[in-house]
């Protein structure tokens, strides 16, 4: 169902309204968390130019982005050597850092020719990142195939990890693993799968996902992820997920990277004949709630 824009605004004018309440007299003013607050691409600017993508975000205070694959920025690693200057530039001019490539490289296939074409496509995003001073680049597992050992999987995709860590090493960039896919989702599961994989230049991409929470808390699966937390994304911050948790959990372990927004886009009762505007007051709103669960 999409977004009610009363819905979502309500719940952001709360939190915004809290966020603005003064402090206690005597009190110490809580400190701004070490990490920023960033977007993916997908979905919200899926059909934005780079340039429409880069001014949304600056005019929204949202300081990095993550360019999801074959979305309307063209940023692929089909790019030449010329563009990907010029590429690089204009996002530099923008004063909005790009922090990843949202690839869809998956490696759990059964036939391991799919598994090669997909750590060498992989490799081609390293040397995208590279050249355009990206941090890394976003990978993920999809799911446990039917009629395969789930361990079997498992340690497939922690060793095929390792080349794709060889090559960021490589270019200098990092390999973020996202909790993703039926089964591979799982904390239990993509813990074994990045003990199998074990290379420095690999970390997770923490995802926000139900599967986190036990009991109404994430502390479990947290702990269990913790130590290779490099990228996150978070989604609707107004749902039942424990926020604030993370971000204290966050915050707990120095965490100075990106909270990245996943959402569905822009509620539809919000859009307008500008859709760059509408994205802006959202992401603004986003924002405001974003400030009161992180503080």
């Amino acid at each position: 169902m999409p977004l009610n824009r009363r819905d979502f605004l309500a719940s952001a004018g709360a939190l915004a309204g809290a966020a603005a309440l003064p402090a206690a007299a005597g009190a110490t003013p809580p400190e701004p968390p070490k990490f920023k607050l960033g977007t993916i691409s997908y979905n919200i600017g899926a059909t934005m130019d780079l340039a429409t993508l880069l001014r949304v975000c600056k005019a929204s205070g949202f300081e990095a982005v993550e360019l999801r694959t074959t979305h309307a920025h063209k940023v692929e690693p089909d790019l030449s050597p010329d563009r990907r200057k010029e590429v690089r530039r204009q996002i530099e001019d923008s004063g909005v850092r790009l922090w990843g490539f949202g690839s869809v490289c998956e490696f759990q296939a059964p036939d391991a020719a799919i598994v090669r074409k997909q750590i060498e496509d992989c490799k081609a995003f390293c040397a995208l990142a590279a050249d355009l001073g990206a941090k890394g680049v976003k990978v993920r597992p999809n799911g446990l195939p039917k009629g395969v050992e789930p361990a079997k999987t498992l340690e497939q995709i922690g060793k095929a990890l390792q080349d794709c860590g060889r090559a960021a090493a490589d270019h200098g960039v990092e390999i973020f693993v996202e909790v993703h896919g039926g089964g591979t989702s799982l904390p239990q599961n993509m813990r074994t799968l990045m003990d199998h994989c074990g290379h420095p230049s690999v970390g997770v991409c923490w995802n926000s996902n139900d599967t986190d929470v036990k009991d109404g808390s994430l502390k479990e699966a947290f702990d269990l992820l913790k130590k290779d937390i490099k990228s996150c994304h978070i989604n609707d911050l107004w749902r039942p997920y424990p926020y604030r948790e993370l971000f204290a959990g966050l915050t707990s372990i120095g965490y100075d990277r990106v909270t990245l927004m996943e959402v569905a886009g822009v509620p539809e009762d919000a859009k307008s004949k500008d859709p760059a505007a509408a994205a802006i007051r959202f992401m603004q709103y986003y924002k405001a709630l974003w400030a009161e669960l992180a503080r």
